[in-house]
């Protein structure tokens, strides 16, 4: 279902119910899904302008609370969540949000700490914030001082939130290329440490602000870094810090290890891989890797995927202070490699670029598909193999900029779905499950916050925690979203995605999700198995009434063996074979009741 409107007080609905009532009372486009119209009638096109009267197009997907942003704080960046609250990043801190009821967040704390996007990650009653850029301070002042100032800062904070109100600084680990992003690594082996890696992308300091920090040479060549010996030159660029956190005493974290992960292998010049450049005509013209932009981590299988400027690199991290690499590509469409994400069971990565660098309009009909979208990769053997790309398919205009940004895993069982943000292009929902296939669920998008020029905004991240999306806009502020039943996610399968529940979430630390046998888990296979066309007619109908007696007698004085029996039942009229995913999740549900 496709829903069109200007943003108003009948979009702040407190249950899903109302929600659902709600779109079918507004106006309804005269296409049946967005994801079989073609570009010309696209409802998110020609959306009218506005900062927050926009009008809306929305498909599969409610927006259930739009909260502004407050004073002093000024562009909005990247989240994190931790048990009822998100906290959301901002070039001047962070504002901390209560999101215990979803349709109606509540802005709850501020913190003013400037010094650049300002990126959060989060883990147990520890904040961690990147800095990057003026007026990066170590007392978190507003004032700017010369980088020569013994309160200058660029590195990574750490915060106690243990009362989460009221952050209290507990040390800055200053670091040479300060902090673009950062990634929490938590070894499930090390039950005493946590590990920060560094993303840092600005120029080197100077070793006169920060002792050990080198920056020359500054030529990307593989050969520049090697002496007239042959034995490579070690400069603060071309690498990732490692910091290490000692729980116990978070306040001593410190560098540990400077991990060399662009080192070519023959020669040991740390500068390996894409020294930056054009691919030749009609392509395009690829940042230089000499740091990661993002690197995502999943400590669950021991991998973590570096979107590195100019490559895409798969790490091992099974020993996370000394990471190293196992695979890098480049793509001749890939402007700047931006982000990762892997899927459940990490057999897939999707890779993100940011052509234009955020602040251009990059979704406009002359842009090219494959340009600033997502590349799916396969994992083969350790190694990456290309699927497809994704990209936002609506056309928006030139005063929106446009292009693949930060996203997250949505847990429905037994599918690889990712809600992703597009800056001005809304957010996207797409399924990635055929990784050479992937196809566009859901949708939301404003129009533009200014019809004349390009005023940069949209959203920076949307992400899903809890049962819902979140998602922090640029200009606007804060949003929270809910999915609506469609062809393509039944209700069954948003509600298992919402039993899965995380005490914590940074979408560059990210977790395993192994659902807890449900009756919704079960359902959703069914609804997939429906979908796929494997299962219909009476077998469908048999399955669904045995599921559904076994659930009223799951409340019943004598369940056990009574609701074992019509699960097993269910998994007989299926037809489907013993290591069928449905088939598994009757067996899973029915050992709870053994």
């Amino acid at each position: 279902m496709n829903t069109r409107s200007p943003q108003g007080s009948r979009w702040r609905t407190r249950t899903l119910a109302a929600v659902g009532a709600l779109v079918l009372g507004l106006s309804l486009t005269t296409a049946t899904s967005a994801l079989a119209d073609t570009p010309d009638s696209d409802p998110r096109e020609g959306l009218a302008p506005g900062l927050h009267d926009a009008e809306q197009a929305a498909s599969n997907i409610a927006l259930l609370s739009a909260q502004q942003k407050t004073a002093p704080f000024t562009t909005n960046s990247d989240l994190a969540f931790t048990g009822d609250y998100a906290i959301a990043g901002n070039y001047f801190g962070f504002q901390i949000y209560d999101v215990s009821d979803p349709a109606a967040p509540s802005l709850s704390g501020t913190f003013v700490c400037p010094g650049g996007q300002g990126d959060v990650s989060v883990y147990g009653d520890l904040l961690f914030m990147s800095v990057e850029s003026a007026p990066g301070r170590l007392d978190c002042g507003t004032q700017t001082t010369p980088t020569t100032d013994p309160q200058s800062f660029r590195g990574v904070r750490v915060f106690d939130i243990s009362d989460i109100l009221n952050p209290v600084q507990l040390t800055a680990v200053q670091t040479c290329r300060g902090s673009h992003t950062h990634t929490v690594v938590k070894d499930p082996d090390d039950d005493e440490n946590v590990y920060v890696y560094v993303s840092g992308t600005a120029g080197v300091r100077s070793s006169a602000v920060l002792a050990g920090c080198t920056g020359q040479p500054t030529s990307n060549t593989l050969e520049a870094h090697l002496d007239a010996n042959g034995d490579p030159i070690l400069s603060s660029r071309f690498l990732v810090e490692v910091i290490k956190v000692p729980l116990a005493a978070p306040e001593t974290a410190a560098v540990v290890n400077e991990a060399r992960l662009f080192t070519d292998a023959a020669t040991g010049s740390p500068a390996g891989l894409w020294p930056g450049g054009s691919h030749g005509e009609g392509l395009q013209s690829t940042s230089a890797t000499d740091a990661c932009h993002d690197i995502t981590a999943y400590p669950e299988i021991g991998l973590a995927a570096g979107a590195c400027e100019g490559n895409g690199i798969l790490i091992d991290i099974s020993d996370p202070v000394n990471p190293v690499r196992l695979d890098a590509v480049t793509d001749p469409r890939f402007a700047y490699w931006h982000s990762a994400t892997f899927n459940n069971d990490g057999a897939k990565v999707v890779f993100t670029d940011e052509w234009g660098g955020g602040s251009s309009p990059r979704c406009r009909a002359e842009d090219p598909q494959n340009w600033g979208a997502n590349a799916i990769f396969d994992i083969v053997d350790g190694q990456l193999e290309f699927r497809s790309y994704y990209k936002m398919p609506a056309v928006q205009t030139a005063q929106e900029n446009c292009v693949a940004h930060n996203g997250s895993l949505i847990p429905v069982p037994g599918r690889d779905i990712m809600v992703q943000a597009w800056y001005q292009g809304g957010l996207s929902i797409f399924d990635f499950t055929d990784s050479a296939n992937p196809v566009e669920i859901a949708y939301f998008d404003r129009g533009p916050n200014d019809g004349t020029r390009l005023v940069t905004g949209g959203y920076w991240s949307t992400y899903w925690y809890n049962g819902n999306v979140f998602g922090n806009e640029i200009g606007r502020g804060f949003d929270s979203l809910g999915l609506t039943p469609s062809e393509y996610l039944s209700e069954n399968e948003i509600t298992a995605a919402g039993e899965f529940q995380l005490d914590h979430f940074n979408a560059q630390a990210q977790p395993r999700y192994d659902h807890d046998p449900s009756f919704a888990v079960v359902r959703s296979y069914v609804d997939q198995a429906e979908r796929a066309g494997d299962l219909d007619g009476k077998a469908l109908t048999e399955v669904r009434k045995h599921v559904d007696k076994a659930e009223k007698l799951a409340d019943g004085p004598a369940a056990g063996r009574a609701v074992v029996a019509q699960l097993d039942n269910a998994a007989r009229k299926s037809g489907a074979a013993s290591d069928s995913a449905l088939v598994e999740a009757l067996a899973a549900l029915a050992g709870t009741f053994s």
